[in-house]
């Protein structure tokens, strides 16, 4: 099994997690426990579930990890538009945060696609 660490998606996710604990250090001190903590949460999730899904014996286990940090790629775009189209945070590291998210999504459908059909399908 290979370390997750040597992983791009989850290296890619951690660059993410990174710029999201970045972003959020610019939105108003009154977004802390709203979208602040949202966008941490799901950048945080990204390399975090595919770090768990590594761990999976099973290509079905593996999906599943996978599949939540493509769902936690989908909720932090929106979020991190959102944040866009209010204004808050560093509008130019968000442009560069989403360009990060559409490749992670890209290379996250890859992987899926490497895992045996055959073995998800008896699960």
């Amino acid at each position: 099994m290979k370390n997750f660490r040597e992983l791009i998606i989850w290296q890619k996710g951690m660059q993410i997690a990174t710029n999201c604990f970045k972003i959020v250090e610019e939105f108003p001190s009154r977004e802390k426990f709203g979208l602040s903590l949202q966008v941490t949460k799901a950048g945080v999730s990204i390399p975090s579930n595919i770090a768990e899904a590594n761990s999976r014996r099973s290509d079905k286990d593996k999906l599943r990890f996978i599949e939540f940090s493509l769902g936690s790629c989908f909720e932090l775009q929106t979020q991190l538009l959102l944040a866009k189209s209010v204004k808050f945070g560093n509008q130019e590291l968000i442009d560069v945060t989403l360009a990060l998210i559409e490749e992670e999504i890209k290379m996250i459908h890859g992987f899926m696609g490497t895992l045996n059909p055959d073995q998800i399908a008896k699960g």
